[in-house]
């Protein structure tokens, strides 16, 4: 193990090219481990993000420190009614900066995405305040109803209405079909009535709602005057006198109250009393009803009417999958930055090491490094995949191609949010624990991202249950290829290796060193066989389940686990995979950046791959010892390699040290001076306790209190 040495003179890091752009970081311990680096930090984050991209985050991220009103201290103590207060003042800000006019964000839709992660790494309960109104209340408000809905969302620009998004009742989550607040139409003052039949139905876990939204887009049965039930539909209510904020006739609106994390979110509950809106404000854009009653619809097929209608939860679903992302960034690079100056033991008792240069610290934290990068990118080719979707929603694009493209970006979301909440919700704890007991302490930041990370895998869908939307559309190309019904292939291609999906099933592993197993082609390779294996086991589970007379319901309930629930997650792990593989192998990735970029993608397709070592023996893909052997050594090889690049790799997604907030991870790598100054800065941290009285008096007469029977 060789032994890094520092001294306090203060290195020169020199760039051979101009780097006015992007700013130098402060010079300290962890400078020992950016001159290892095998390429320029500056020339990745400029490759991953590009120049206008990174000089718009630091225009946002300059702003709130120069902002006395964003100033905040580490592992503050804050009253829940002051975190809701501060987020609100803060939201309001926004609001003024107005970072992202629309016609920038039209022009660039992806700086609507970075803005969320700009806000977000400052504080998600900000983050989710500012783009719920903005976001889930307008876009959908925009997306879902038609020109005479213009003026809702011209008023959510200038907060003039507040707005949010109420889906979930407090008895119905998941299943959305089952929603029971009605909206019945009354066709002799065209109105509809808006009720909750009991408190089972009210409206629950909605975000703005607590406190603060004036409008919601409401989710409600539509009842037209003969009686029938069209299914759910949105409309926009008014809750909220926006002059007093005191709730409307007829609704009954609170707080829930405090929650895990994002405390600073209000997040309410709201119950409807027979409360009249006009016909106006039923979104039409999937169903209408005339000022007689009629209700018309463009969609022949309910069913199609009912997923477009719940279109926004796929916006939502590739949000939070990069949300979770940007989560694991932060708690990645505290706890890189913590191991490469925590020092601990060593070959000689007078000479310790810093712990990342342990195998162990490198194999916890490394490969969610790497995971970083590889979802870094696919979260944002996915996310041009959906505005793509969305333009040719825009467009009335009515082409197989557009349908079919729907169906896919469905599927990939549904096992996208999974896999990057889950990665993170592991990685995050994992960063925790490499931090020792440093990374217990409320002001490094670790618990609050763990805490605030967790929503992510129950919001917008549960993570298992949403799992089954896309083993369900892996069936349905299984089944339509078996029917000859023509080829396996899809807009993004993510299915399109099925098509081979016979002779992938009689491949097997061949590399025979572990220096073949340090290219990401071979568990690219792997897990193709690995979607095509689960694939036909689990049809072949649902046909068992089937023909022992079991109904459709129970035959799938049946099948989830070990079959269709692993089956869509090795088929987004190899959808990541495969875009960071075509990534760093294609020929405009710049060559002295592609050495390093190679070697992440080989150890996160390795690492995701080991997780499924078993079912890799069990259906013969694998055989004897040396595949096992190869692909941990390989696993360790690259993590110990990537070692001397860690602290460059987190620089290049490191937010700054204000926007960061955690002193065990500031840039400059002065662990302990920094963590013991904002200890001793800490709210009356050497006073004596007031109740130091009760300490030195009254002593208790032990046993005094023990029952005498």
């Amino acid at each position: 193990m060789s032994v890094p040495s520092y001294s306090e003179d203060k290195f020169i890091l020199t760039d051979v090219k101009k780097d006015d752009d992007i700013p130098d970081l402060p010079h300290g311990p962890l400078d020992i481990y950016r001159r290892k680096a095998s390429f320029n930090w500056k020339d990745m984050a400029r490759f991953i993000d590009g120049e206008e991209i990174l000089a718009f985050k630091r225009h946002v991220w300059t702003t709130l420190e120069n902002d006395p009103l964003f100033a905040r201290q580490p592992g503050e103590d804050v009253s829940l009614e002051r975190m809701r207060e501060i987020t609100f003042r803060r939201c309001k800000q926004l609001f003024r900066y107005d970072f992202l006019p629309r016609e920038d964000m039209m022009q660039m839709p992806w700086k609507t995405t970075v803005l969320n992660d700009c806000l977000g790494m400052y504080d998600w309960s900000l983050g989710a305040k500012f783009f719920l109104n903005k976001g889930m209340f307008g876009a959908t408000v925009a997306n879902s109803g038609s020109q005479r809905h213009d003026k809702f969302v011209q008023s959510t620009e200038n907060m003039m209405t507040f707005g949010c998004f109420s889906l979930t009742e407090l008895s119905h989550g998941s299943n959305t079909r089952a929603m029971r607040t009605t909206a019945t139409y009354d066709p002799k003052t065209q109105e509809f009535v808006i009720n909750s039949p009991d408190f089972e139905a009210a409206k629950f876990w909605v975000g703005n709602l607590g406190k603060t939204a004036t409008h919601s887009v409401v989710f409600a049965q539509l009842y037209t005057p003969d009686g029938a039930c069209h299914g759910l539909h949105s409309f926009v209510v008014q809750v909220r006198d926006p002059k007093t904020l005191l709730s409307m006739p007829g609704v009954t609106v609170g707080d829930m109250g405090k929650k895990l994390g994002q405390n600073g979110l209000d997040n309410g509950f709201a119950m409807f009393h027979n409360v009249r809106i006009p016909r106006e404000n039923l979104l039409n854009k999937t169903g209408d009803v005339t000022p007689e009653g009629k209700y018309v619809t463009p969609f022949k097929d309910p069913n199609k009417r009912f997923g477009a209608s719940l279109g926004a939860l796929s916006g939502g679903r590739v949000s939070i999958s990069r949300m979770a992302v940007v989560n694991l960034k932060l708690a990645v690079t505290i706890a890189v930055r913590f191991s490469a100056t925590r020092r601990q033991f060593g070959p000689r008792d007078d000479e310790e090491v810093p712990v990342l240069e342990y195998q162990l610290q490198q194999w916890r934290l490394i490969p969610y490094l790497a995971a970083v990068y590889a979802l870094e990118h696919f979260s944002k080719t996915f996310f041009m995949n959906f505005v793509e979707l969305q333009i040719g929603l825009m467009m009335k694009d009515k082409s197989d191609r557009q349908a079919e493209l729907g169906r896919e970006i469905h599927a990939i979301s549904c096992s996208s949010k999974p896999l990057g909440s889950w990665t993170a919700q592991r990685g995050i704890q994992e960063c925790r624990e490499a931090c020792g007991g440093h990374g217990y302490l409320a002001m490094n930041r670790l618990g609050d991202l763990r805490n605030d990370n967790d929503p992510n895998c129950t919001y917008e869908g549960d993570n298992n249950v949403l799992l089954q939307q896309t083993s369900n559309y892996l069936l349905g190309w299984l089944h339509h290829k078996q029917r000859g019904q023509g080829r396996i292939e899809s807009p993004l291609e993510s299915v399109n290796f099925l098509e081979d999906f016979s002779s992938i099933l009689q491949s097997h592993f061949t590399p025979v060193s572990m220096e073949e197993c340090l290219d990401s082609a071979v568990p690219l390779a792997a897990y193709k066989w690995l979607v095509c294996f689960l694939l036909k086991q689990s049809e072949e589970k649902l046909a068992q389940e089937k023909a022992r007379a079991q109904g459709d319901f129970e035959a799938r309930n049946n099948s989830q686990v070990y079959y269709c629930r692993s089956l869509a997650i090795v088929f987004i792990e190899h959808t990541v995979l495969q875009r960071f593989h075509d990534l760093v192998h294609d020929e405009d990735t710049p060559a002295d950046l592609r050495p390093v970029l190679l070697r992440l993608a080989a150890l996160y397709g390795l690492w995701s791959l080991s997780n499924h070592m078993a079912i890799l023996y069990q259906g013969g893909y694998f055989c004897g010892k040396a595949p096992a052997d190869l692909i941990q050594t390989a696993i360790l090889h690259l993590c110990a390699v990537l070692k001397d690049d860690a602290v460059a790799l987190v620089d290049v997604i490191a937010p700054p040290d204000f926007i960061l907030h955690s002193p065990i991870g500031k840039a400059d790598g002065e662990l302990y001076k920094n963590l013991w100054a904002t200890v001793m800065q800490g709210d009356r941290v050497l006073e004596r306790a007031p109740w130091w009285k009760e300490f030195c008096s009254d002593k208790p007469a032990v046993g005094s209190l023990r029952a005498k029977l």
